[in-house]
């Protein structure tokens, strides 16, 4: 969303933050936004014309515009809050305030449109708050049951080979539970209310969905067990022998998870209609939202961890060097096998993984660039990019040149007639990929062959740089090491001088090691300075 001034004729659409990240949609609803409008669903109706109250009392409580004012007496839909949307709505000052509300341009998937926002703060304040909150809870499971519904759908494309290859029985059991429990949903978002008659035909479901739940909680957390304790190679091995295990259970685990959302969704409709005579079953209305909503949480925040880890591996293989580099026959025949089965796994799971976690950006080369003429960085910032961390930023990537005794050997004067093979193309180098967060170091053909780094070091362990005029030489020294790289001649010396700017911006020595350092001096040391 971008900020926007005042117009004369203010925007007919409005946007009330009910609940953190959720509104409720109301007035017009512009073209570019009726794809991202989510229907109000297994909200009841006479909860709809709660939260239309309350909307109402807010427009009452400022001194709005003939146009606003009709727009809180028409309640549209549920609107999920985007990043970008809410970062602006809790800073207010950033927009343009306007008889209680921001005014603002909304980007949805069709476009942008101009519309009138209200944070929750706004709604908070409203006096029928107390009254509204299990009405806003029925809107709190079906914004869950919407997204999850979504995530099972975007795994549907391309699962089918893989579930009936594996754990059939399974998957049969499973299925018989989510169908009943979806086919349930969409007939009371239909009528608009969960009838007596309706339950009963789910009611039973409870201790069934919730075996199918654990069951494939387990399974999950137990690969994200295994994937965690493992080192880089150990976790890449077996991310790829148990892939399609793991992209099953994910798939049963979001439709498990839907089909439980779901069935606790019904549970609370029931509740909140006994709750029009009886506060004790409104207030457990709330209950079952909040006991769901940290279930619902707390499995989709396995998931996200496991296929996270699941596609970065499969996108690094994936861009690992050609199989034709590989000296041996029958090394080149795995690789290539890795590759393909890569790609046919990214093709089911990287709709999900977008999902439940936008993918970084691809990486630009940076403005410090400290290697041959004729390198070529491309094949080793696609795969770097798979290794960073959100909003992790690349300063530099340097490549010095590679000896016998290894990258961090100490190169003395004259080292560089050691250096014949460097204007190899094959040669091996050292990488050195400088972020804001820590610099990576890895052998050049073991990173572009397996994606292998040799060091991570954080930026807050450089003590010391130096980058003698002389020669093409860098000298780093980290709490715990002394690391010296040449650079060939070839290498413009401006660009290593840069790159040893950028290190000496996080040189530091902490107090506490400068205090233990002085505390190892012997006691006579000591005592003599101190005679002295």
């Amino acid at each position: 969303m971008e900020t926007a001034e005042p117009e004369e004729n203010d925007p007919a659409t409005v946007l009330v933050e009910v609940l953190p990240g959720v509104a409720v949609f109301a007035g017009e609803v512009p073209p570019e936004l009726k794809l991202d409008l989510i229907d109000f669903g297994i909200v009841p109706t006479a909860d709809r014309r709660q939260i239309s109250a309350i909307l109402a009392s807010i427009g009452n409580a400022a001194t709005v515009t003939d146009n606003v004012g009709t727009a809180f007496a028409s309640v549209q839909g549920l609107y999920r809050l985007g990043e970008k949307t809410q970062a602006l709505l809790n800073n207010g000052a950033k927009l343009a305030s306007k008889e209680g509300g921001f005014l603002g341009t909304v980007i949805g998937r069709g476009g942008m449109a101009q519309a009138r926002l209200y944070p929750v703060t706004a709604v908070s304040k409203a006096p029928m708050l107390a009254s509204v909150g299990p009405a806003l809870a029925m809107v709190a499971l079906e914004m869950m049951l919407n997204e999850v519904s979504s995530l099972v759908r975007a795994t549907l494309a391309a699962t089918n080979q893989v579930l009936t290859t594996i754990r059939k029985e399974q998957w049969a059991e499973l299925t018989g539970l989510v169908a009943a429990v979806d086919r349930a949903v969409d007939q009371a978002r239909e009528i608009e209310s969960v009838p007596a008659s309706l339950w009963e035909d789910v009611a039973g479901s409870g201790p069934l969905l919730r075996k199918q739940l654990e069951l494939y909680q387990g399974n999950v957390r137990d690969h994200v067990r295994r994937v965690g304790r493992a080192d880089a190679r150990g976790q890449r091995e077996y991310l790829q022998a148990n892939a399609e295990a793991i992209a099953f259970d994910v798939h049963a685990l979001l439709s498990s998870l839907n089909a439980w959302t779901g069935y606790h969704a019904l549970r609370a409709a029931r509740a909140r209609a006994a709750g029009r005579e009886d506060a004790g079953e409104a207030h457990y209305a709330e209950v079952i939202a909040r006991d769901t909503q940290a279930e619902f949480d707390s499995t989709l925040a396995g998931i996200t961890s496991l296929v996270d880890a699941l596609v970065r591996e499969l996108r690094i293989t994936a861009e690992l060097r050609e199989p034709d580099a590989w000296p041996l026959p029958g090394k080149r025949k795995d690789v290539k096998e890795a590759r393909e089965a890569s790609a046919r796994l990214l093709q089911w799971i990287e709709p999900l993984a977008d999902s439940l976690h936008p993918p970084v950006a691809p990486l630009e080369t940076p403005d410090v660039l400290c290697g041959p003429p004729s390198l070529d960085s491309g094949p080793y910032l696609r795969i770097l990019r798979w290794l960073f961390e959100d909003g992790e930023v690349l300063s530099v990537l340097g490549f010095p040149e590679e000896l016998d005794d290894g990258p961090l050997s100490s190169i003395v004067g004259g080292a560089m007639g050691m250096l014949s093979a460097a204007m190899d193309k094959t040669a091996d180098r050292t990488l050195v990929a400088v972020t804001d967060r820590r610099i990576i170091l890895a052998r050049t053909n073991t990173f572009l062959d397996q994606a292998e780094i040799q060091q991570d070091i954080p930026l807050d362990q450089v003590r010391y740089v130096r980058a003698p005029a002389a020669q093409p030489m860098i000298d780093l020294i980290t709490r715990d090491e002394n690391i010296q790289w040449l650079f060939h001649t070839d290498v413009d010396s401006a660009q290593v001088d840069a790159l040893a700017a950028v290190l000496a911006e996080s040189m530091t020595i902490p107090d506490t090691e400068r205090d233990e350092l002085r505390q190892r001096r012997p006691a006579s040391i000591k005592a003599s300075v101190v005679s002295d």
